[in-house]
Formats: C-alpha cells, structure tokens, sequence
C-alpha cells in the first residue's frame, strides 16, 4: 500500500476546470459539451491524459447541477483510472482551487506533488506535447511551466470602439499561452490565494504564480493544440481530431 502511495505521488494529477458556459460559442449547450465526431469536447480533452503513463487521474470541476456529466460514455471506458468531480466556482480560479483542495485532502496529496491545469475545451492536445511539459519536474529549484505558441502574426491594438486600429503593438517576445499549465501543489494554492487576498485578476494558472514572482518556464506546444471557443473552431478541431493518431506519432 506504502509503495502504491508513492508512486501516485510521483505521478501527475490533471486538473480541468470546465464549470464555464462559453459564451462566445453562441450554443445553448455549454462548449465542453458539443459533441464532435460522436464525442464530447469533454470527452476528447479527457481522452489526452487517461492513457499517459505519467498522470495518476483528473478531477474536473463541474458547474452546480450541471446535467451533462453524468450521460458521458467516458465512465464506461475508464478501467482503473481515477476520474472525480468537484463543485466548480464562480472564476475559472475558484474552480482550479477547489480541484486542488479535493487532492490535498482526499488523495492526501503533498504541497510538493506536481499538477497540469488543461482547459476543458482543448481536445487536441498530443502527447509529445504532455512529455515536453513533465520534463520541467526534473529540472532544479523549477516552478513549472506552461505551453505555448510564440506570436507570428502582427499584433494591432484597437481602439475603444473595437472597430478601428490603435497602433501596431511589437511582438518581439510574445507567446501565446496555452495549456497544460503544470506547477507544484503548494505552489500553485498559495499563488491562487494570494491572489484573490490582493484582487489581482487570474486569467490562467500562470498569471496567479507571476503575482507570487514565480519563475514560469515556456515550452513551445504544437499549434494543433487549439482552443475550442467560437463556432468557426469546431470544423477545425473536427479536421484535427480526425488526424490525432498521426499527429501524436510525429
């Protein structure tokens, strides 16, 4: 028992907030829940981390009453893997920490366990990419890192009006953040609160431990790891999709 709890600890837990009801997606059902190729977006995401050698299980971060998650196919495929939910917050922060806390206290998780923050709506994540990420652990005094894709195109800025250009803003050491994001436990709740006892807005994992002055590592991810968000991204994510298993072997 002693050594099935190391290894769980030495493993990767992956935390997925999806309590959000994507807007900008223009649908009734909340986006983790469009199905695509007869599955979920959900569901796909999922799909990424079950079979990864590296990543102990997922707790996803449910909205109240969400009516969805339970007529998933994925609980009849799981096997063995550790799939739980927690009561998602108002902010995509409030649910990473109460993903957090349910590791801390019922898989009794230490502060120094590694995590990977991924957002519900990013189904084509390959595993190159998930192993680039993890070999952060093994890199002295680090506080993790995220994936992400450095900007190509010219960056403009608009006017308040959003119809109109600015100016022409420098892309010269710009990224664009995507996820997994993967920090220690400890870490990653401590920043989390620091945050919310200060009012500094969290718009992902990374921008809470730059509050707390955290060294952030990048790791460029490939570009098929999209972000699901308005109804032009679905044909998109349905072409990747379809390509997944080359993709993963390249």
């Amino acid at each position: 028992m002693a050594e099935a709890n190391q290894s769980k600890q030495k493993k990767v837990w992956v935390v997925i907030p999806a309590a959000g009801i994507g807007k900008r997606m223009q649908s009734e059902t909340p986006k983790q829940y469009i199905k695509i190729n007869g599955k979920t977006i959900l569901e796909h995401t999922l799909d990424c981390f079950i079979s990864h050698p590296e990543v102990a299980g997922c707790v996803v971060a449910l909205a109240s009453e969400d009516p969805y998650w339970k007529s998933l196919n994925i609980h009849k495929t799981l096997g063995q893997f550790p799939l739980y939910t927690v009561e998602g917050g108002d902010e995509r922060s409030d649910s990473v920490e109460q993903a957090l806390d349910y590791l801390s206290v019922v898989e009794q998780l230490s502060d120094e366990s590694w995590v990977m923050v991924h957002d519900a709506a990013r189904p084509c994540l390959n595993q190159q990419d998930i192993r680039l990420l993890l070999s952060l652990k093994s890199e002295k005094n680090s506080h993790g890192g995220i994936l992400a894709s450095p900007v190509r195109d010219t960056m403009k800025r608009a006017k308040p009006d959003q119809t109109t250009i600015s100016k022409t803003e420098s892309r010269d050491n710009l990224w664009h953040a995507l996820t997994p994001q993967l920090f220690k436990l400890g870490e990653l709740t401590s920043a989390l609160r620091y945050c919310v006892e200060t009012d500094v807005v969290v718009t992902d994992e990374a921008s809470a431990m730059e509050a707390k002055n955290y060294t952030v590592s990048l790791v460029e991810g490939n570009s098929s790891n999209i972000k699901v968000t308005r109804p032009a991204d679905l044909e998109l994510a349905t072409w990747l999709l379809s390509r997944k298993g080359e993709i993963n072997e390249a």
